[in-house]
């Protein structure tokens, strides 16, 4: 392959900073493979997102991670051991399930920020199309820049990876473009609330549903990764596509009424951000999709394979798995 390589010499051109974008990533530098990944976000991580106000920190994307399979299983503890994830929990309330739950030190974008490491990532770069070349493919971002690779992978959400394919006049096959327009996801308004005082919330600072306009709540103080009270509140999908348009503050302030039971002091200050590809509701059961085999195009993320962490990072690895077999094969 070393003889098709253009000007730029990039193996694979990653389109997603997310958890399957980066677990390829690291997977594929492994391999000695040049890899660039683009996202248009100001960090790594994509919903593996935590923020400060002030002294206080938020997960306010995913909460935690759990594995269901040895290999992911196998990488939690190793990020243990490099003190980056540790246990919070067992379970929630009287649901609680006995099944372990881990959470990010000091925060969940700990574990994105390891992955990225010595990774070439470019931050803040909007792909707005991907073209098809006699070498391979070229994405084109929104300052005009352009990118050649021989192979492009996009773990971005499905809507806006068909989006770029067909800005690029690539040709989607049908069955490719029917499965990746049957992915659709669900809507989530994160509140970020600064208490005054410690919240009301049982430990360990977890609650999934409390009210019919909330889909989880958290307690970061309690969970463990901040130093001033601070509450997590998660709108359900109705709520959060019902006022996905409206006010932002308003919104907010409407989900805080909400919690006020579990809330148990005031609110000094709150911020919220709206996740529109919050969780696919219908997942892939494959880990990738291959939508062109030569040049190689492919498609991974969370709604394939799983809609959890674990799914994503199964889904980078099948996808950088599938990369190498073909660089074997050529």
């Amino acid at each position: 392959m070393t003889e098709n390589h253009d000007a730029t010499g990039i193996d694979v051109l990653i389109i997603g900073a997310g958890m399957a974008g980066l677990t390829a990533a690291s997977a594929l530098r492994e391999s000695g493979l040049r890899t660039v990944v683009l996202d248009k976000g100001r960090g790594v991580g994509g919903r593996i997102a935590s923020r400060r106000i002030g002294g206080a920190t938020f997960d306010h994307g995913a909460q935690f991670i759990t594995s269901h399979t040895a290999r992911f299983a196998a990488a939690i503890e190793e990020w243990s051991r490099e003190g980056l994830t540790e246990e919070w929990c067992r379970g929630f309330e009287e649901a609680a399930d006995g099944h372990l739950r881990w959470r990010g030190r000091p925060a969940m974008t700990a574990i994105p920020k390891h992955l990225a490491r010595d990774l070439d990532i470019r931050l803040e770069q909007t792909v707005t199309a991907l073209r098809e070349t006699r070498a391979g493919w070229e994405a084109e971002t929104a300052t005009g820049e352009i990118l050649t690779a021989r192979t492009a992978l996009l773990t971005a959400p499905a809507p806006q990876s068909v989006a770029m394919l067909d800005k690029g006049a690539v040709s989607i096959p049908l069955e490719a473009r029917m499965r990746l327009e049957a992915i659709s996801y669900e809507r989530c308004l994160a509140v970020m609330a600064v208490l005054e005082g410690p919240s009301q919330m049982p430990p360990p600072g977890g609650m999934q549903a409390p009210h019919r306009d909330i889909a989880w709540m958290a307690d970061n103080q309690l969970k463990g990764i901040s130093a001033e009270p601070a509450v997590t509140i998660h709108g359900t999908p109705d709520f959060s596509l019902t006022h996905w348009d409206a006010d932002r503050e308003e919104s907010g302030r409407a989900l805080i009424a909400a919690s006020a039971e579990w809330l148990g002091a005031g609110v000094k200050s709150f911020q919220v951000h709206g996740w529109r590809y919050s969780k696919p509701i219908h997942v892939e059961r494959n880990p990738v999709l291959i939508v062109r085999e030569s040049p190689l195009l492919m498609v991974a993320g969370d709604a394939f394979g799983g809609p959890r962490v674990e799914g994503a990072a199964l889904s980078g690895w099948a996808a950088a798995e599938a990369i190498r077999g073909e660089v074997s094969a050529g």
